[in-house]
């Protein structure tokens, strides 16, 4: 019998097949089409040319989370204990299901906004919880706090957040954060924090990562994305950082799911992050590929909504159909030549706000293809 019976394949991967079948260009799946650094790329070599192919520690390396403490204590202003307070995980959706495979037990209630990413509810369900779901306000996609105070009860364990959000581009603000470190003063709530776009902040905003709050970060999990900051998605590479208390459970459950992540990548991923430079940049690489899509898109029929992180931009197209966004982004795909996200499916119900997500990370020639595609509807 399922654990998941109302879940199928997933939309990116639908989505993505339906570009390859159609040739489409493919700005619905969240990753780059240009490649890694020449730099990280030999520097993983070297690890594998000097023998470093065998099983690393279940941890990980102790360079490479030596090396992130240093990065978090210089962005975040925390001391985190590499020996004790991170893991590196094969991926961050693998960081989030194993936060959630340790602490949450049959009955235990998550609360997750929507729309949220794919992995966030069959985590919970197959783990026995119930995610308890509270929608962001359409369309500036924020928290309604006095909602979330009213959805929790006794059996609340723990509550979910992503900032910068996929696949809205929202970020958490300062009054976000004074709620929640509020919340989890007065219920002892788990917080599990997906923070895989933490770089990719834009229009002078920081990230306001839950690291920063110690009141908030003794209570919680917090996942990262070697993928999403270094164009390495096909690596699989994260970590997760949380307090000793809650690591400790963490890396049981993590040495019998994988006990250990490919060997090479961490010793590369050490050396690269030696040079800060590598992702402060970010930002700035990343705003530009916005505005430049944004301003590709002038002339559109199109409406954007607001992107304030990650590498995403979502696209209202009221002014095109009135058709449902699922039908609208199969037509797109199929008709115009460019594959989009349905945000419906990043909805339980699938709420329909006739909005579809774009991916920007993308070379500057695919946002031309696909931008002159696009005003032509």
């Amino acid at each position: 019998m399922s654990k998941l019976p109302h879940t199928g394949t997933t939309i990116f991967s639908v989505m993505s097949a339906l570009a390859a079948e159609h040739k489409a260009i493919n700005l619905s799946q969240g990753f780059p089409d240009y490649d890694c650094s020449d730099e990280l790329k030999e520097m993983v070599n070297q690890a594998m040319q000097q023998g470093h192919n065998q099983y690393a520690p279940m941890p990980g390396l102790l360079q490479l989370r030596t090396a992130i403490a240093a990065k978090i204590r210089s962005l975040y202003q925390q001391n985190i204990n590499p020996d004790t307070d991170i893991t590196i995980t094969p991926g961050g959706t693998y960081a989030i299901y194993t936060a959630i495979a340790t602490y949450i037990h049959p009955g235990d209630e998550v609360i997750i906004f929507e729309p949220a990413y794919d992995s966030y509810i069959p985590n919970v369900l197959v783990n026995g919880g119930k995610p308890v779901l509270i929608s962001l306000s359409f369309p500036e996609y924020r928290i309604d706090w006095q909602e979330v105070r009213s959805k929790i009860t006794p059996r609340t364990r723990m509550i979910m957040v992503n900032t910068p959000h996929n696949p809205t581009g929202s970020i958490l603000q300062e009054e976000d954060m004074a709620e929640l470190e509020k919340l989890v003063a007065e219920h002892n709530l788990l917080v599990l924090s997906d923070e895989v776009y933490e770089h990719l902040v834009f229009d002078g905003a920081r990230h306001l990562s839950v690291l920063r709050y110690p009141a908030i970060y003794k209570n919680s999990f917090v996942v990262f994305s070697f993928g999403k900051v270094f164009h390495n998605t096909g690596w699989k590479m994260g970590y997760c950082v949380a307090p000793e208390h809650l690591m400790k459970e963490y890396r049981k459950v993590h040495q019998y799911l994988c006990f250990s992540v490919n060997t090479p990548m961490q010793y590369g991923l050490a050396e690269f992050l030696e040079t800060p430079a590598h992702y402060l940049e970010l930002p700035a690489f990343y705003q530009q590929k916005r505005d430049y899509f944004l301003e590709l898109m002038n002339g559109s029929r199109f409406t954007p909504l607001a992107s304030k992180g990650s590498y995403f931009q979502l696209m209202r197209y009221d002014q095109i159909s009135s058709e449902g966004d699922k039908a609208f982004a199969t037509r797109l795909t199929k008709e115009f030549g460019v594959a989009a996200i349905p945000v419906s499916a990043f909805y339980h119900d699938g709420k329909d706000d006739h909005v579809v997500r774009f991916c920007f990370a993308k070379k500057e020639t695919t946002l031309e293809q696909a931008a002159a595609r696009l005003r032509n509807i």
